[in-house]
């Protein structure tokens, strides 16, 4: 390296350094406040005031805007829902959860898969479909959310398979917003945002799904007291 080319990478560093002293001239110095407390995020919760049954609605409509399958019923009819779902899709084999209720699959002959640790990701491809409870649903981005809870299983048994169910218990399950969604759940657990079936589009937007996930997603809004209107 010449003197000339040291000089040159000096100053343009110089300059550089210059412009960023200039642009900080007028912002005031650490005072020591903690990192958490130098900014305020006094963010908004949800955005308008909703009623309960608005907010479920408006899960419906975002979950169906996504192409996901909207079911609706009480909690006495959720087997014969489930059931009907099973055998719409003539799936065969049904991989489960080992904390799944198990009175959710009273009505379906499929056959039952548990959710074992060791199985392969041949063996999770040849299942029909999979069902699911879930941890929280959100109504604004129409978005579920699962945890890896017992109910819920292990994250590829909803990735895998080529249709999965969802049961979300309303209202208890559903928040209105993200920010609500966030305090209740442990960023600590292996999170999975679904919102609609797995699909992405080319450079043209043709959209293709079951790419990096389920074609199908149906999800079911169970209620112990039926919400007026329903869709």
């Amino acid at each position: 390296m010449n003197r000339v080319d040291r000089v040159d990478r000096v100053s343009s560093r110089e300059r550089v350094l210059g412009r960023v002293r200039r642009a900080l001239a007028d912002v005031p110095r650490d005072d020591g406040t903690p990192y958490e407390g130098a900014v305020a995020r006094a963010y908004v919760a949800e955005h308008g005031d909703r009623s309960v049954e608005q907010t479920v609605d408006l899960l419906a409509v975002n979950l169906a805007d996504y192409r996901a399958i909207v079911h609706r019923c009480a909690a006495a009819d959720l087997p014969a829902v489930v059931a009907g779902m099973v055998a719409a899709r003539g799936a065969k084999t049904l991989l489960v959860p080992s904390g799944l209720d198990p009175d959710w699959l009273s009505a379906t002959n499929a056959e039952r898969v548990p959710d074992r640790a060791d199985s392969s990701l041949t063996e999770l491809d040849r299942v029909d479909s999979v069902i699911t409870a879930c941890a929280v649903a959100i109504a604004e981005t129409g978005t579920i959310v699962l945890d890896g809870s017992l109910d819920q299983g292990r994250r590829r048994i909803t990735l895998v398979p080529d249709h999965h169910i969802c049961v979300v218990r309303v209202p208890d399950q559903v928040v209105s917003a993200v920010p609500q969604a966030l305090e209740r759940l442990d960023p600590t657990r292996p999170l999975t945002w679904i919102s609609g079936p797995s699909a992405t589009s080319d450079i043209e937007l043709d959209r293709v799904e079951g790419v990096h996930g389920p074609r199908s997603l149906e999800v079911v809004l169970t209620f112990n007291n039926p919400f007026p209107n329903p869709l």
